[in-house]
């Protein structure tokens, strides 16, 4: 009785004991972001989570689904910055504006890839981005037309706070 007792008090110290190394992860900056004040500011890998809620934005899109982005916009301060100079602001603004795009140019995006990543700014905030790449069809006065877009889309607590437009004519690819 008194090795079991002994054997049991053995194993409960044993249990208790944290021995195991600690392993702390050490991140490797893949670029910077750099302030309006100049300063270059350490850009690491983010979450693929927010690479998720970016494609189901895209796909919302593509199936034009509205209920779905506006699920997807953030509730307060939504901002789109377009790539010819618009500015929008608030998600029923988005939404009209996307009703009229639609309904006139039909887009169809086809994603190229997308990139999560994330910086910490100057007040501490965690601001997490997804860059992508699309090739954007759409329709212009009866013709089809081709342009490759960037999307830089930051992501707050699973929901698009804001996000820039930037595009190009696709070039012949022959």
């Amino acid at each position: 009785m008194k090795k079991s007792i002994l054997v049991l008090l053995i194993t409960a110290i044993m249990f208790s004991c944290d021995i195991s190394p600690k392993v702390e992860v050490v991140k490797k900056a893949i670029g910077h972001e750099v302030s309006d004040e100049g300063i270059k500011i350490p850009l690491y890998g983010g979450n693929l989570a927010n690479v998720a809620v970016w494609e189901n934005y895209i796909k919302a899109h593509n199936e034009k689904d509205f209920d779905a982005i506006s699920n997807l916009n953030a509730e307060k301060d939504f901002k789109v910055f377009g790539p010819t100079g618009e500015v929008i602001e608030g998600t029923e603004a988005h939404l009209e504006f996307l009703k009229i795009w639609f309904t006139e140019n039909n887009p169809k995006w086809k994603t190229n890839y997308l990139i999560a990543n994330e910086f910490t700014n100057k007040d501490g905030d965690l601001r997490q981005w997804v860059t992508s790449g699309h090739e954007l069809t759409f329709t212009v006065e009866g013709k089809e037309m081709k342009v490759s877009q960037v999307h830089d889309g930051l992501i707050v607590n699973g929901k698009i706070q804001m996000f820039y437009v930037n595009e190009r004519v696709e070039a012949d690819k022959k």
